[in-house]
C-alpha cells in the first residue's frame, strides 16, 4: 500500500506540473507574437477561430455627390462681397433740404450776398402748388475695404412736377470715404449742387461726420442713441459753415417686420449767407427737425432670398421748425413713402 499510495501522489504532482506548464506557456507565445516571434503548431490560433474584438464607433457618413443639399441658414446667401449698393425712391409732400422748403416760392434760394435769386423774369411767376408731391431719387455705391476706410460714390435727384422753371428741381453728385473704428464711424467727402436752369445757385462743398455707435457704452447688440455730428463747408457760392448735430433710436417690433426709427437733429450755421432771412444774419442756430421713419422689411413679408437683396418699404412724418427768426428755415409738417433697396 505505501509503494501504491506514493505512485498515484507521483502522478497527481505530474499532472498538474504539466497543466501549469501549459497554461503558463500560453502567455509567453501571445507576447511574442508582438515581437514577431512564430507561433509553434502547439498554441491555439485565437484569431481563426472568433474574430477580434474591436471597439464600438459611428460609422463615417460617405460623401456623394447624390446627398441632398440642406438648406442655407438665414443669412447665407446674402452679399458678403466688396461692393455694396443702395437705392431709395422716395415720393414726399415737400421737398425740405436743411430747413428750407425747396417746393414753395423760388426755392429758398439766396446769392452770395444773402439776397433772394430771381429766376423768371415773369412779374407773376406761377409757384409750385402747396405740397406738391416730389419724387426722389437716391443712390450709393460702397467699396468695403474692411479695415481701411471705404470709398464710396452716389447720387441724389430731386423731381419737382410743379416746378415753374425744370422739374428736374436738383441733381447732387457725391463722393467720400466712410472708416468704421469702433466705437465711431468717421465719414467725409465732397458734393455738388446742380440746380437745371438755376445756375447761378449753382454750389459745392466739403464735408465731415462723426457717428458714436453706442451700443459699447449700453452692453446691447445694437446702437441705443446713435448720436452724431456733421458739417459742411460750401466754398464755392456762400463761403459759410453749416453744423448739424442729430441722434436716432431704432425699435423693432418682435414677431413681425416692422421697424420705427425716431429722429431729431438741430442745426447751426457759421457766416452762411444761403440761410440769411433778414438783417443781413447769417450766423446762429436755424432750425430743428424731428421725425419718424416707418420700415417694413418685404423679404419676410414675400418670401424674397436675401441673397437677392434687401427689400423694404418705408414711411416718413417729419416736423420742421426754424429757431432763429433772421435766419431763413420753414414751419412744416411732411412726409411721404418710399422703397428702398440694398444689396
Amino acid at each position: 500500500m505505501g509503494r501504491r499510495s506514493r505512485a498515484w501522489t507521483l502522478l497527481v504532482a505530474a499532472a498538474v506540473a504539466g497543466a501549469a506548464a501549459t497554461v503558463g506557456g500560453a502567455q509567453p507565445a501571445r507576447a511574442a507574437d508582438d515581437t514577431a516571434t512564430p507561433t509553434t503548431n502547439r498554441e491555439f490560433a485565437t484569431d481563426e477561430i472568433l474574430p477580434p474584438v474591436k471597439p464600438l464607433h459611428l460609422q463615417d457618413v460617405p460623401e456623394s455627390v447624390y446627398d441632398l443639399e440642406a438648406p442655407p441658414a438665414p443669412d447665407q446667401g446674402v452679399n458678403e462681397g466688396g461692393v455694396n449698393f443702395d437705392l431709395t425712391f422716395r415720393y414726399l409732400t415737400d421737398y425740405v433740404f436743411r430747413g428750407i422748403d425747396r417746393s414753395e416760392g423760388n426755392g429758398g434760394f439766396n446769392d452770395d450776398h444773402g439776397k433772394p435769386i430771381v429766376f423768371d423774369s415773369n412779374p407773376n411767376p406761377k409757384p409750385g402748388a402747396e405740397d406738391a408731391p416730389n419724387l426722389q431719387v437716391d443712390t450709393r455705391l460702397q467699396f468695403d475695404l474692411g479695415r481701411l476706410p471705404s470709398p464710396f460714390v452716389g447720387l441724389f435727384a430731386n423731381v419737382f412736377n410743379d416746378d415753374p422753371i425744370n422739374r428736374f428741381q436738383e441733381i447732387r453728385p457725391f463722393f467720400g470715404l466712410e472708416w468704421k473704428i469702433r466705437p465711431f464711424i468717421i465719414a467725409g467727402g465732397h458734393t455738388n449742387y446742380i440746380f437745371p436752369e438755376r445756375d447761378p445757385a449753382n454750389t459745392a462743398e466739403v464735408w465731415a461726420s462723426l457717428t458714436l455707435d453706442d451700443s459699447s457704452l449700453w452692453h446691447t447688440d445694437h446702437p441705443v442713441l446713435m448720436p452724431y455730428i456733421f458739417a459742411a463747408y460750401d466754398y464755392d457760392l456762400y463761403d459759410g459753415t453749416y453744423i448739424e448735430a442729430g441722434l436716432k433710436h431704432e425699435i423693432a417690433i418682435e414677431n413681425t417686420a416692422l421697424t420705427f426709427t425716431f429722429v431729431a437733429d438741430v442745426a447751426y450755421v457759421l457766416n452762411d449767407k444761403q440761410f440769411t432771412f433778414d438783417h443781413g444774419k447769417d450766423t446762429g442756430f436755424q432750425h430743428y427737425d424731428i421725425g419718424l421713419i416707418g420700415r417694413y422689411n418685404l423679404n419676410t413679408a414675400l418670401n424674397i432670398s436675401r441673397r437677392y437683396g434687401t427689400f423694404a418699404l418705408e414711411g416718413y412724418l417729419y416736423y420742421t421748425n426754424g429757431i432763429d427768426i433772421d435766419l431763413i428755415a420753414e414751419t412744416q409738417m411732411w412726409g411721404g413713402i418710399g422703397l428702398s433697396f440694398h444689396y
